[in-house]
């Protein structure tokens, strides 16, 4: 080969590579470069120091409201003797603030909660009444209710005065739960209530004396103890009759302290 064609091969290559390197460059400078990853913004200065100073803890995830435990049906059922009252408390406070009207139909009741609704049953006659429970009561061992003028009235138990009588909780309520306490003593003259309860006072906590105005005079009534569940009540109440000697009644206490008492 000359040295004339040599060089002229030379120059047909050079041109070559030169026109593929530029077609390499201008496919891809045309084809579109996806765009850089964005950076954060710088956090603010003043957000920066709260966060410092921030010692909240996050709040835990939500948990799922616990479906609340199914009430007692109702149905409670108490046999024993009504008794009623009437014109002598007409127009006094109950033990649940309210006052008493005779003409309506209410009950008071030693440990149903107040407001609890009950039918009543005349055993001797079978006519019965619906009441409410608005008060603490009877104060006597062997009577379970004191109904109202109105409610002794739907049972024709004004005449006898006192009846045998069937209870039945119409709602749902639980009896036994609650705070009692045991009344083991009434007395007309403060004094012997006094020294009973220093006597009892060495071993039972607390004593309440609490005084009660009736159309039979004042009484002062000795209750002991605040016990949890009306179950506990009971076997407290039975201790105190078996190593004391007493007549005890269960009372539910639905305020801090019975009214009245010291």
């Amino acid at each position: 080969m000359t040295q004339r064609r040599f060089l002229a091969l030379t120059a047909v290559l050079a041109v070559g590579f030169l026109a593929a390197g530029c077609a390499s460059r201008r496919t891809t400078a045309n084809v579109p470069q996806p765009p850089p990853p964005s950076q954060p913004a710088a956090t603010p200065p003043a957000t920066a120091e709260a966060a410092k100073r921030d010692t909240s803890v996050s709040p835990p995830p939500a948990k799922h409201a616990k479906t609340p435990p199914t009430p007692p049906p109702a149905g409670y059922i108490e046999e024993g003797n009504a008794s009623w009252y009437g014109n002598e408390f007409h127009g006094r406070r109950s033990s649940n603030g309210e006052v008493f009207d005779q003409y309506k139909l209410t009950a008071a009741h030693r440990t149903l909660p107040f407001d609890t609704m009950v039918r009543v049953t005349n055993l001797g006659n079978g006519k019965s009444t619906t009441v409410r429970i608005t008060d603490r009561g009877p104060f006597v061992e062997n009577r379970i209710i004191d109904l109202s003028l109105a409610a002794a009235r739907e049972i024709e138990s004004v005449g006898p005065g006192v009846v045998p009588v069937r209870l039945e909780v119409l709602g749902s309520v639980d009896v036994t739960v609650g705070i009692f306490n045991v009344q083991v003593g009434a007395f007309h003259d403060r004094g012997n209530a006094e020294r009973l309860r220093d006597r009892l006072s060495l071993s039972y906590a607390p004593i309440f004396i609490q005084q009660f105005d009736s159309s039979d005079g004042t009484f002062y009534r000795v209750r002991v103890g605040k016990v949890s569940g009306q179950d506990a009540a009971s076997a407290f109440a039975g201790q105190l009759r078996a190593k004391e000697g007493f007549n005890t009644l269960i009372f539910r206490l639905d305020d801090a302290a019975p009214a009245g008492a010291n």
